[in-house]
């Protein structure tokens, strides 16, 4: 059976997070910036998944906070410009993917919920893929520690993160 490359199309995708602020609301944000490609065979039951992400690429509509992110205090982009997530042999059709999240240099399995779309065509010929993704996280988990203590109690950033994705890829021409 041959395997068929798909590449993201980054500009019908997005890669957003949720975090709890003050234990009251959620901050959402989100990566601009991030590639990727999946390699399947015809019936995309034996895929392997590689996403790199561009963490300087965070948005949050703060730019300070987005600063903050960026620094030492969580991410510190410096030493860790980005994050990847990697699968191997999953059945793309099915509804839970087991893969590596890699942070700061941190590697921990996590297991996304995946909604897979289909696939058509758009109207210049391109055959499209669209997958829907979404997981939490402890973000301590992979180092991101800050944080602050509240004087009513609880801490001013929870350390579950939500991740949600809406992914198209293309298929990559033979």
């Amino acid at each position: 059976m041959i395997n068929q490359k798909w590449s993201i199309d980054p500009t019908h995708s997005e890669l957003q997070f949720k975090v709890k602020h003050l234990m009251i609301s959620n901050v959402t944000g989100g990566f601009q910036k991030f590639e990727g490609h999946l390699v399947a065979n015809e019936n995309l039951s034996n895929t392997d998944v590689h996403l790199v992400v561009d963490i300087n690429s965070i948005s949050t509509g703060d730019e300070n906070r987005d600063g903050h992110l960026k620094g030492a205090d969580f991410f510190g982009t410096d030493e860790n410009p980005t994050m990847e997530f990697t699968a191997k042999g999953i059945d793309i059709n099915s509804t839970k993917v087991d893969g590596n999240l890699q942070i700061k240099g941190v590697t921990k399995p996590v297991t996304l919920d995946l909604d897979f779309g289909g696939i058509g065509k758009d109207p210049w010929g391109n055959e499209k893929m669209g997958v829907s993704i979404s997981t939490k996280i402890n973000r301590s988990d992979f180092g991101l520690i800050w944080n602050a203590a509240l004087e009513t109690g609880g801490v001013l950033v929870s350390d579950e993160v939500k991740i949600n994705g809406e992914v198209q890829f293309v298929k990559v021409a033979e």
